[in-house]
């Protein structure tokens, strides 16, 4: 993780920040902004989108698709935690801490909205910083890019049928017009985009091509997160400069949620009596969210002023500070898990 990814909480703050300002200071610019739109999506943040999902896109190898056998009991736990428990689970975390518990303190007419924004950050599985918190807890590289490979192929059919549900079971109108187009938009273009590139430069022979394409890509990636937050906070500030504690208030589902599944995933792989290496980042994996997707469906569906583009922002807030203190766990706790895995593995072998 390279110092600026290592302070990104801070960056998104001072981009807050920046972005109330600004918005107080010049609300007509952000108007325009918000105005230059095709088919309800507009065009500079699907710009600035694509240019955050590209990048992590072509880390991807779905030839790693062949691998996922040798490690096909992590494999099923973290895709169980993905696709079985973390959207449903945040949604009954949204509604119990948004719809009830936190509702005389919230916007009455945003309630709705906020639940939305946390049910798409659950939906859709981490793609890039994976390989960070994998690394950080010295997980096996190849079950890292096969898993998220794996998520990613899943992610493509399954992202738009599961937020449709949950989005109706919360009680709220889904345009699947928009919903498709975003999947369409920000998950299918990108992924075809980004393999076709990456083989590319894979089949011109030099291999270190990719590698030089990714480490000048990757600041612009994170530099157009940090813009796409400025604009969205330009919408937001007179709301949260009313009511700062919102985004206190929306990061608290949001912080349960990834310590009740990465535990969750840690301690299964610890019953099936996989590896530290695998249980580590499966854990991670199972616990993190592709932020940059659930930021461009919830301003694609619900529009920048909504409060469901404010909760997706507010995953984008507590992501780095709370990974990194899952993967410390994680590695405190690795003497514990191996002699409880191993006592597992004897036990199904005998």
């Amino acid at each position: 993780m390279t110092r600026f990814e290592r302070y990104l909480t801070l960056w998104v703050a001072l981009c807050i920040v920046a972005g109330i300002v600004l918005g107080h200071a010049w609300p007509g610019l952000f108007q325009a902004v918000a105005a230059l739109e095709i088919a309800k999506v507009n065009i500079p943040v699907a710009v600035l989108i694509w240019l955050m999902i590209i990048p992590m896109l072509l880390k991807i190898d779905f030839a790693a698709l062949r691998g996922v056998r040798e490690h096909w009991r992590g494999i099923g736990v973290t895709l169980f935690i993905n696709w079985a428990v973390k959207p449903f689970s945040m949604t009954l975390l949204a509604t119990l801490f948004i719809g009830f518990l936190f509702r005389p303190y919230l916007p009455v007419g945003e309630i709705n909205s906020y639940i939305a924004g946390l049910i798409l950050l659950a939906a859709a599985p981490c793609t890039a910083m994976v390989f960070v918190w994998s690394n950080l807890t010295n997980g096996e590289p190849h079950f890292t890019l096969s898993q998220v490979a794996l998520n990613d192929t899943i992610m493509v059919f399954a992202f738009a049928p599961i937020v449709g549900l949950l989005l109706g079971l919360s009680a709220i109108t889904v345009p699947w017009d928009t919903l498709i187009l975003s999947v369409v938009l920000y998950i299918v273009l990108p992924v075809i985009g980004a393999q076709f590139l990456r083989r590319r430069l894979l089949a011109a022979g030099d291999s270190h091509a990719l590698e030089r394409l990714l480490a000048r890509l990757q600041p612009v990636s994170l530099v157009s997160l940090l813009a796409t937050l400025v604009v969205l906070f330009g919408f937001q500030g007179r709301q949260i400069v009313h009511q700062p504690i919102i985004i206190a208030l929306l990061a608290v589902p949001i912080v349960i949620q990834v310590y009740f599944n990465s535990a969750l995933a840690y301690l299964l792989n610890r019953l099936a009596g996989e590896q530290h290496c695998i249980a580590g980042p499966s854990a991670l994996i199972g616990a993190s969210n592709f932020f940059e997707l659930a930021v461009a469906a919830a301003i694609s569906l619900f529009g920048f002023n909504s409060g469901a583009a404010l909760a997706t922002v507010v995953g984008v807030l507590v992501e780095v500070p709370v990974m990194l203190s899952v993967v410390a766990l994680v590695n405190r706790s690795k003497v514990w898990y191996e002699r409880g895995a191993a006592r597992h593995r004897e036990t199904s072998n005998a």
